[in-house]
């Protein structure tokens, strides 16, 4: 099959991410098949020209590419399972392409099942957030089937810049060792600029020098006007951050590959969720260290008092 604008694809999953990868194939020209859990939530799609179906299996019917986007195993599996799942919609020759982070494990054997039919599944996690996927400047790793990787490599780069890594499930790995140095790149940068803050230095001066620096990242220097000043709607939140920390480590554990630095994220991630930021970008977590700074600060001058009395 050769992939051009007249290639059909599906979409399951519209949230922030997939509904924005969703627009983009829909400006590109593609006749795009979708479904999510709550049609109000596509309704700007459907009003761009997405062709609504009520089930997963409708959408793999219709479409000759099937696309995923979904927050973890449990959803992943239930999505394609069921009378009304995935699965039961794919034909031979039919190409699913899961764009989710789950466990490299999970997306092995639901390969498996979709070979059983005739039908090809690559893994195709992508680094970067929502206002890359706007600017269609993604970062994606695919794992699975070289020729199917070459029929859907075009309408990939609608997305930004995809790369086939391996087989099943690699494209996954190499995303949580992108994602173990996103967590542990933010943590870092909080704390030196919590560091700077509480010696004196203006915090957005000193934003401004470190993102300049050699430890300027293109995500530090993408993110650091989140730091100090927080959104509301997250561009990649606490919880989905631990989520994948969650998941490196247990490859790591698998793999007997210690991974001290995503440990040590894994904690403070948890301290964040516990203060209620599950919700808000990992930007937060110079927030979280200057709470937590406070509380140390609280506790060293009860102390201080206790033993003055």
């Amino acid at each position: 099959m050769t992939t051009t604008t007249t290639t059909t694809i599906g979409f399951v999953g519209l949230g922030n991410m997939g509904g924005n990868m969703a627009a983009r194939f829909l400006a590109a020209g593609y006749t795009v098949y979708g479904e999510e859990q709550g049609r109000e939530h596509a309704d700007n799609l459907v009003h761009d020209g997405l062709q609504w179906r009520d089930t997963p299996r409708e959408v793999a019917e219709s479409a000759e590419i099937v696309f995923t986007s979904l927050p973890d195993d449990e959803v992943l599996q239930e999505v394609a399972s069921g009378p009304d799942g995935i699965l039961a919609g794919l034909t031979a020759e039919k190409t699913w392409v899961d764009m989710s982070t789950v466990t490299p494990r999970a997306s092995r054997e639901l390969a498996d099942r979709v070979h059983a039919l005739g039908a090809t599944m690559l893994d195709a996690p992508v680094s970067g957030s929502v206002p890359q996927v706007q600017a269609g400047t993604l970062t994606i790793m695919v794992g699975g089937d070289e020729d199917a990787y070459a029929r859907v490599e075009p309408i990939l780069r609608e997305l930004g810049t995809p790369t086939h890594i391996g087989e099943n499930g690699q494209g996954l790995v190499l995303k949580l060792a992108i994602n173990v140095s996103l967590a542990v790149q933010m943590l870092a940068f909080a704390e030196g600029l919590l560091l700077a803050e509480r010696a004196g230095v203006d915090p957005e001066l000193a934003v401004d020098v470190m993102t300049q620096s050699p430890i300027g990242s293109p995500m530090l220097k993408a993110r650091a006007p989140l730091v100090l000043d927080l959104p509301e709607e997250a561009w990649f939140n606490v919880e989905l951050m631990q989520k994948d920390i969650a998941l490196a480590l247990d490859a790591a554990r698998q793999l007997r590959v210690p991974l001290l630095s995503a440990a040590v994220a894994d904690e403070i991630l948890t301290t964040a969720r516990a203060f209620g930021y599950e919700r808000r970008d990992i930007a937060a977590l110079f927030e979280v260290l200057s709470r937590m700074a406070g509380e140390e600060s609280a506790k060293n001058t009860l102390v201080e008092r206790a033993l003055v009395g």
